[in-house]
């Protein structure tokens, strides 16, 4: 994923780690995190928690379940969330796909600093076919309820 994401790199700011999108939480008062998950995603698997920031999760889906396919007003909705631009976003997904094509959209909307959070939500499965242990925002242990 990470090396796919590379090749976009002109198209958004990049990739961060979970730990780096958290550091950038704390000390911005200007910067987001966007979920782009779906709404089973955010019931089932969990969400960020930002109540240590005084912050709260964007949750805006970048492709619908069941077919995943994707929404055609997610600019619209970012833009009503979010409405300044140059705000840093930090964009949020299962394992990083999703996420990295919502920061190229949110970018090619005219947002200035759109990254992508390697290994996601819940990163990628280890050798029990179980996520939330490998990488990503679970398991770096960042709050989430």
């Amino acid at each position: 994923m990470a090396s796919a994401a590379r090749a976009d790199l002109a198209a958004y700011a990049g990739d961060v780690s979970p730990i780096d999108a958290w550091s950038a939480l704390g000390s911005n008062s200007a910067t987001q995190l966007v979920d782009v998950r779906t709404q089973a995603e955010w019931a089932f698997a969990g969400i960020p928690s930002l109540d240590s920031v005084g912050k709260t999760v964007k949750t805006i889906s970048w492709k619908f379940y069941p077919n995943f396919d994707v929404n055609p007003r997610f600019v619209e909705q970012l833009e009503a969330a979010v409405p300044d631009k140059t705000a840093p976003l930090y964009f949020l997904c299962k394992t990083g796909g999703r996420s990295t094509d919502a920061a190229i959209a949110a970018t090619a909307a005219g947002y200035c600093n759109c990254y992508n959070i390697e290994g996601g939500f819940e990163g990628d499965i280890n050798t029990n076919h179980q996520r939330g242990q490998v990488n990503g925002w679970k398991a770096t242990r960042l709050p989430w309820h």
